[in-house]
């Protein structure tokens, strides 16, 4: 999370409509000669910015470039040569996306997960199948009427950000492709990795590789699963049944497996050094924990709550229903009290709410201000808690959480609002970034050894899952394999 300003993140609109759609796997349907109406590319060019703002930013460097290439040859054997636009994701969620015009997104966190170029190449191909069907076009209007119910909160106060924060936002998107659309997807994908010149097998590889990806998080207690693999893949879920279907596809082209190049070498090379986990200038989200090493800011939220980070907040899921957001921005002239009128006043729109009376507060030595908020709408009554602190008197940071009104939830809230401290120097420093490096394998390495080299909670089990590798394979003297270590190790 960096620290917007008030105005900046007020002026952020959140993306309805066509505007967001996942990549999935479509049908047996014959899609027609691709081409990008005037009308998609007018509305992919004004999402694109306002997308990477609120979901990572762009990631620069050399994997952008390289990823970006990858996909513009994919292109070109999908008849939309020099008409798309890659981008690699600053996200450490895994995840792929495409949206009308032909921008088409991953994250460097699925790229750090899979294992060669022709794995990366399949995503890339699965969302062209997207724009190549027009798949946003068929679904447009069914997923406009279907997201009315969800986001009623926002549309009948008249107000997109009580919609996001209410948890649009936590979820990413809304957009589901059809079965059919998500199967002519993988088919039309197949099609253009094989006619690039890579296995057409990769695409089983790299649905094995987001099956142990969610695996591993389950089993490690990590990030919920909705965040752990991309919506085109959790649709339906990556059963075996799933992974044979890609390979069985791939042999339908008359391709055995491994009888086509997938490129590992020439891409684990070019992954090395890229970003892994939280970027530290969006600070780190470390399970329930948040700490921000250049606003020597922290918090903790309660048993069961989830936090997402985002360029603009860090999203907050939990229990019953609960969401909420905490960012920052700068404190007007009128303190604290002006500074939750503007929130309520962002996240509110024309709504008038009820407020209740400010409660004035240190918490761990921080001046602090609560405010209670009751919004009627349509569809009944949404109750807000803020919560907002004064760090050094020129800037301020708040919680926003929309919870149903019972004593568990109210305890919740005020555990997670009393969590809130300013770090200390000693602990701003520790947190520092991760990457992720590629070394050769020695003649005395061993499984444990590697493992060891690996800074996470679960190493040997990451080790395994980062590498799409089994306990009892054993490691071959000049392979190389991913290990995350500490930036500049």
């Amino acid at each position: 999370m960096t620290s917007p300003s008030l105005p900046e993140r007020a002026a952020l609109a959140v993306l309805l409509g066509g505007a967001l759609l996942l990549a999935g796997c479509g049908g047996a349907e014959e899609p027609g000669p691709p081409s990008i109406e005037e009308s998609e590319r007018r509305l992919g060019a004004e999402q694109h910015p306002l997308l990477l703002a609120e979901f990572g930013g762009a990631y620069s460097g050399e994997e952008s470039r390289y990823m970006a290439g990858v996909g513009e040859k994919l292109a070109g054997h999908a008849g939309l040569g020099g008409e798309c636009t890659f981008t690699l994701v600053n996200s450490d969620v895994v995840n792929a996306f495409a949206v009308p015009g032909c921008y088409i997104y991953i994250t460097r966190g699925l790229m750090g997960i899979v294992n060669s170029e022709a794995e990366m190449a399949s995503v890339l191909a699965h969302e062209l199948g997207h724009i190549v069907g027009d798949h946003s076009e068929r679904q447009q209007k069914r997923s406009i009427l279907r997201g009315l119910g969800v986001l009623a909160v926002g549309l009948l106060t008249g107000s997109e950000r009580l919609a996001q924060v209410a948890g649009k936002a936590a979820e990413y998107f809304t957009l589901r492709y059809s079965r059919k659309q998500e199967y002519q997807s993988d088919d039309l994908g197949l099609r253009y990795l094989s006619a690039a010149g890579y296995d057409p097998h990769a695409a089983s590889d790299m649905l094995a590789s987001l099956a142990r990806h969610e695996r591993f998080l389950t089993t490690t207690a990590g990030r919920d699963e909705a965040q752990s693999i991309p919506e085109w893949a959790r649709t339906h879920p990556l059963t075996e049944n799933r992974i044979g279907r890609a390979s069985a596809a791939a042999s339908a082209l008359g391709v055995g497996p491994d009888e086509m190049p997938e490129q590992e070498r020439e891409y684990l090379t070019e992954l090395d050094g890229l970003l892994y986990g939280d970027d530290p200038q969006q600070g780190f989200v470390m399970g329930r924990r948040f700490a921000h090493p250049v606003m020597r800011i922290g918090f903790e939220a309660p048993q069961g709550f989830t936090l997402t980070n985002s360029t603009r907040a860090i999203l907050i899921g939990g229990p019953d229903g609960m969401r909420g957001e905490f960012a920052g921005g700068a404190i007007p002239s009128g303190g604290l009290e002006a500074y939750v009128s503007a929130v309520l006043q962002q996240l509110l729109g024309e709504a008038q709410p009820q407020l209740g009376r400010p409660e004035r507060g240190v918490v761990n030595g921080v001046p602090a201000l609560f405010v209670q908020a009751v919004v009627e709408t349509q569809r009944g009554t949404v109750e807000l808690s803020v919560a907002a602190y004064s760090a050094d008197g020129r800037n301020a940071y708040h919680f926003v959480m929309i919870a149903p009104p019972s004593e568990q939830g109210a305890a919740a809230s005020s555990a997670l609002f009393h969590s809130f401290r300013i770090l200390t120097e000693t602990e701003a420093r520790s947190l520092k970034p991760r990457q992720i490096r590629v070394i050769r394998v020695r003649q005395e390495d061993r499984l444990e050894t590697l493992a060891e080299a690996m800074v996470s909670d679960h190493p040997r089990e990451h080790f395994l899952m980062l590498n799409a590798r089994t306990a009892d394979q054993p490691l071959k003297p000049g392979e190389l394999v991913k290990l995350v270590r500490l930036a500049g190790q």
